[in-house]
């Protein structure tokens, strides 16, 4: 019968899946904008999710006002508790950390007009889909805040949640999240000034980039350059790449220009997709992923001051050849 008690688990159960599947996407980039890593992100998502759901699975348990603000307080508090661990790994990691790059689909090509306005109509749902993805060189300065300040700034500045919310959120008062919030503006203005370039200026910088590295033309790569540019090489010491940032611009291009003609293989496909909301390049060597290269422009003259490049195959293990949706398109409630 469908009032008896077995009925009445399986209908909670079916509802609480429900309402935790409406909510994973939200969920997906609110955590994976705190930590950075894909493979973290699913792992707090899954910890929410059983959390979610032995809550819901208890019959002293009343309703739920808010399942929305309830699963974003569960999300967010595993991902602080998870930060402790990710940042002993970090002290252990072999050169620049670099956030695991997010692949979200394609970036349309320059054949004019007509091509434009069709690709502007196919990419409307997922840039209404990904409105809330943070560039990679904000995620990079995210990662000098402090947890909290970190936590208060993805909820308040790219998810537009009060202060008053985030308070309950974090159990802090609304003053000390307030004084969170001005403190991490603060350092992340300083450093990251707000800036976005427009989408085909940067998949045409992004494009002249990658041929005259890949051809290895210093006197294209220095034209493009920014004289206090940096090169962070995330290879996590699985993937030959620098230990330290690079800066400036002789540097860089000699360093790009060497390891252009000797390290690369043989045979390379570079693909333009969107990495973190940015027209980036994606590097293949046959079937397999090769590099990400993300590209920061200054808002002064279109220089590249930027230049973010993950080859640790651990970060690339789920990038593929054939355009995909991102990771947290998946069965929402599918880790359960």
């Amino acid at each position: 019968m469908s009032d008896s008690p077995a009925g009445n688990l399986d209908a909670a159960r079916e509802q609480a899946t429900e309402v935790f599947t409406g909510h994973r996407e939200l969920l997906f980039s609110v955590v994976y904008n705190m930590l950075g890593s894909v493979s973290d992100t699913e792992d707090v998502l899954q910890e929410t999710w059983l959390a979610w759901a032995r809550h819901r699975g208890r019959p002293d348990t009343g309703g739920i006002d808010n399942p929305r603000a309830y699963l974003v307080r569960i999300a967010v508090n595993q991902a602080l508790a998870r930060q402790a661990t990710i940042s002993r790994r970090r002290e252990t990691y072999v050169g620049p950390w670099l956030p695991e790059p997010l692949v979200t689909g394609t970036f349309p090509a320059q054949d004019g007009a007509a091509a434009a306005r069709a690709a502007d109509a196919a990419d409307v749902a997922e840039a209404a889909l990904r409105a809330e993805s943070v560039s990679m060189a904000v995620l990079v300065v995210l990662q000098t805040l402090t947890p909290l300040e970190r936590v208060v700034f993805v909820l308040h500045e790219v998810f537009g949640y009060a202060h008053t919310e985030i308070a309950g959120i974090i159990d802090r008062s609304p003053s000390a999240v307030r004084q969170l919030a001005h403190r991490a503006r603060e350092h992340v203005q300083a450093r990251r000034p707000r800036y976005q370039a427009d989408p085909r200026l940067q998949r045409q910088v992004t494009e002249r980039f990658v041929a005259a590295a890949l051809g290895g033309d210093l006197t294209a790569l220095m034209s493009l350059l920014a004289p206090d540019v940096t090169l962070w090489t995330d290879g996590g010491g699985k993937v030959r790449s620098a230990l330290r940032p690079v800066r400036g611009r002789e540097k860089v291009a000699r360093l790009l220009g060497g390891y252009a003609s000797s390290r690369l293989p043989r045979a390379l496909d570079v693909r333009y997709r969107q990495v973190n909301g940015d027209p980036s390049a994606v590097v293949f060597s046959g079937d397999s992923p090769y590099a990400v290269m993300v590209m920061d422009l200054s808002p002064d003259n279109d220089a590249v001051t930027g230049i973010y490049l993950v080859t640790n195959p651990d970060k690339l293990s789920r990038v593929r050849l054939e355009d995909e949706a991102g990771p947290d398109a998946a069965d929402p409630a599918a880790d359960r």
